[in-house]
């Protein structure tokens, strides 16, 4: 029996081709489309657990306001870690991380740079789970100049993993001895280490110094120790051992501070949700767990559409069914015989999709992964349960589908099924009818969201940022001249095509977290009172000219006169911070607790406020010291040929004695500048897609709905075409019903994404305020599509001829 239901149902399947196509192609695109986001949301979330103690670690963070200004950082003292461990032995292990950037290394007579460079404390290995491979984890990092290596980097310089014992030279001197070789650490990481330096040769990892904080600082707690607890002990630390500092350099206490709404603390942030919840700049660029939570709805409602699609088709195919029925039932067949057939149908139906949708998804796969920058894999052991739990969905997408031609046409009355008695009226089915309007309200909100996101990356691209990034290369290994730069940048100054240059360590296209601050105070006493934190930058005298910036009162730095290496020039924002009336020659102080010295600055020039970093962030205030030294070249070029400018600055570069080997690395700031916003493109790409596909799946439902009203009004549309009734009017006729259903779902659309995309926005310090024409874009595209979906079986409706409809008559 079961064999028999099977081949009837796949001869039924290959007699209405096109139809079954398209039923089977939407629950497909449906299934495979949830199981994507479904892989991205699991990735997401995945992030550092496969540590084994992942849920009892955390990072120390450090969160500082003094009279409104301040700042969060990632990092905190050196002294942090070995503090906990000696004050509270509910912290069972801690280590400290430092770096993150570049470093340079010898491979024969070629100098390469490499990335993920870290210096860490021996007992990194105790705290995290990074298997090794070669050398012993509990020693690796104990030497002075010992490193620790992964994989890959051990293949890359040796061609083996037997490299223990042998030395890389970096950073133009220093040898260090290998001592480990490490898994490469999985994609699923707030931080990836390429090289590990160990800590014990940096001089700053013994400092005692509590208001400098460069050291990201991970602690592992006993069983049974909370967060609450941690945070309790980090209170006492803060004031047992920071606090001293803070009254000798701001006359303070961390309770006066508060008092005035201020703070002096130090937080912790579980190391699982450092990936989605953290807000601060990360080593590495994180996710938003606000985005997880919206792919994971939006699949969700991918899947829906396409299963209310798949059941709305399978209804509506099976109308024409219904003389079917009567006929099996006047010969014979029982209505549970008519059930199963017509589960099995719908199941096949379902299973067929199922299998489709896998192709499906290892073909949009490398899509997925290039809008969201990952390297997701298919076919993951740990994500097995889901083919079970998509083959249950499409199961059950196919047992609701066919429950309606299964219970329903199956106990009608054969005689009144063959006299033409079976009528069904579309209009009484208000759930097809939300359930239309819950498709295109989603289709709207993902339109109307991708035009908002799309506007604000112009709006960002657009806007006056105070300086000029356009056409700026960035030379970033400017210091391996040494003692040459000065005369190199001279050099390069005359070239044709190079109209200004600057040396710098501070580029307004890098993120907060790489900027320095510093407090400082226009009164020598540096009471609490009137400490300022300030943005703390250091650039030549060419600064300036070369990203013409605005100067606003007072000069620039002067090469000719020897007072300015105190000199400063601050920006507006700092000016109203002071309260200045003329900042000009208003001095500025701040004292290095760590040796007791003081250090007074005059102030020679006011800046226009410039955006530095992300538009997410206001403009803070910026003090800039002359400093001639740095590690980029900024220059400005004008030339027809940018090609053969760069080979005449990279000729000059390894001219000089010991650069032949040097590495020569450059960008542009424009380039640097749309990194910055590589998550909103990313969101804005993966909107689109998304928009994209939940509109085609809801264009099948309506063609669904389309061909059910059309089969239910064969006869209707027969008499008023014998009547007189135009192919328009009949067209008309039969899309005015469903123009409707998207004109409520523009009604319900236009709020929920008004509201949505305001918060999105919310996280921009400076943003676009959403115009009304979006709305009516997103609107006009939907009843657009829902006409272009609707038209076709409207037309071939209208064009029938009303002899056939009506023969019957």
């Amino acid at each position: 029996m079961i064999t028999n239901h099977l081949k009837i149902a796949w001869r039924t399947m290959l007699k209405r081709k096109a139809f079954s196509s398209i039923n089977i192609f939407g629950l497909a695109i449906g299934l495979a489309i949830f199981t994507l986001i479904t892989l991205f949301v699991l990735d997401e979330l995945s992030y550092d657990r496969f540590h084994e103690n992942a849920s009892r670690i955390y990072r120390i963070n450090t969160n500082i306001k003094v009279n409104g200004t301040g700042f969060n950082d990632r990092s905190t003292p050196a002294p942090m870690s070995s503090v906990l461990l000696s004050d509270f032995p509910q912290v069972e292990k801690a280590v400290r991380v430092y770096g993150g950037g570049d470093m340079l290394v010898k491979k024969g007579d070629e100098t390469l740079v490499e990335n993920d460079v870290f210096f860490a404390d021996s007992t990194l290995f105790s705290v995290f789970t990074i298997p090794m491979l070669v050398g012993n984890p509990r020693t690796a990092l104990s030497g002075t100049n010992s490193m620790v290596i992964s994989a890959t980097i051990a293949k890359k310089y040796f061609n083996s993993l037997d490299v223990l014992g042998k030395s890389l030279q970096v950073d133009n001197g220093t040898n260090y001895t290998i001592t480990g070789v490490i898994e490469d650490i999985r994609a699923q990481s707030h931080f990836h280490f390429s090289f590990i330096r160990s800590m014990g040769g940096e001089q700053a990892s013994r400092s005692d110094f509590w208001l400098s904080n460069s050291f990201n600082t991970y602690v592992l707690l006993r069983d049974g120790v909370d967060q609450a607890t941690l945070d309790s002990y980090l209170k006492q630390t803060a004031q047992k051992y920071a606090e001293p500092q803070l009254m000798e350099a701001a006359k303070t206490t961390i309770a006066e501070l508060e008092k005035k709404g201020d703070y002096f603390r130090y937080s912790s942030i579980p190391l699982t949700d450092i990936h989605l919840k953290s807000e601060l700049s990360e080593l590495e660029p994180a996710g938003n767990i606000q985005y997880v939570y919206i792919s994971a709805i939006i699949g969700l409602i991918i899947l829906i559409i396409a299963c209310i699609n798949f059941m709305n088709l399978s209804t509506a195919q099976s109308a024409g069914r219904a003389k079917e029925v009567g006929v099996r039932k006047v010969i014979g067949s029982g209505r549970q015989n008519l059930v199963r057939q017509f589960l099995t149908e719908s199941l096949l139906t379902a299973v067929v999709a199922f299998v489709i949708s896998g192709f499906l998804a290892a073909g949009l796969l490398p899509l997925l992964n290039k809008l969201a920058g990952k390297e997701i894999i298919l076919l993951d052991w740990s994500h097995l349960w889901l083919l079970p739990a998509l083959l249950g969905v499409a199961l059950i997408c196919g047992l609701l589908a066919g429950a309606y031609p299964a219970f329903v046409l199956s106990a009608f009355d054969p005689v009144q099924i063959l006299k033409g008695k079976f009528v069904l009226n579309i209009k009484g089915y208000k759930l097809r009818n939300a359930l239309v309007v819950f498709q295109f309200t989603t289709a709207i909100i993902l339109i109307t969201g991708t035009l908002v996101i799309y506007s604000q990356l112009n709006y960002i691209r657009s806007k006056d940022l105070g300086y000029n990034r356009e056409q700026v290369l960035v030379l970033q290994n400017a210091r391996a001249l040494g003692g040459h730069l000065e005369t190199f940048k001279n050099e390069i100054l005359n070239l044709p095509g190079v109209i200004a240059g600057s040396v710098t360590n501070n580029l307004p296209t890098t993120t907060a977290n790489d900027w320095n601050k510093n407090a400082y105070s226009a009164n020598a006493a540096m009471s609490a009172s009137e400490i300022q934190t300030l943005v703390d930058w250091s650039a030549d005298a060419d600064y300036i000219p070369a990203l013409q910036i605005k100067m606003l009162k007072g000069r620039n730095f002067s090469k000719d006169m020897a007072t300015d290496s105190t000199a400063v020039i601050i920006n507006e924002t700092a000016v109203r911070l002071f309260g200045f009336k003329d900042p000009l020659n208003e001095k500025l102080y701040d004292f290095d607790s760590g040796s007791g010295t003081q250090t007074q600055y005059h102030i020679v020039g006011v800046v226009k406020d410039f955006n530095a970093g992300s538009l997410r962030n206001v403009t803070e205030p910026l003090l800039i010291r002359n400093v001639k030294t740095g590690g980029r070249l900024i220059l400005r070029v004008k030339s027809n040929d940018i090609a053969q400018l760069i080979a005449q600055i990279r000729d000059r570069y390894r001219s000089f004695e010991g650069m032949s080997s040097q590495p020569f690395r450059y960008s542009f700031l424009d380039e640097d500048f749309d990194n910055l916003y590589h998550g909103e493109q990313r969101t804005g790409g993966m909107f689109i897609t998304f928009a994209a596909l939940a509109i085609f799946i809801a264009c099948l439902g309506l063609f669904g709905l389309a061909s059910y009203s059309a089969e239910q009004r064969t006869k209707e549309i027969g008499i008023r075409k014998v009547l007189g009734a135009s192919v328009n009017g009949i067209i008309g006729l039969l899309s005015r019903d469903f123009i409707a259903l998207v004109g409520i779902a523009i009604v319900l659309a236009v709020p929920v994404s008004w509201w949505a995309m305001n918060q999105w926005l919310n996280n921009f310090a400076y943003r676009i305020e959403i115009d009304w024409l979006v709305f009516v874009i997103s609107g006009l595209t939907a009843v657009a599509i829902a006409l272009f979906a609707v038209s076709f079986k409207a037309i071939t409706a209208a064009l029938a001829n009303p002899v056939k409809s009506l023969r019957s008559e």
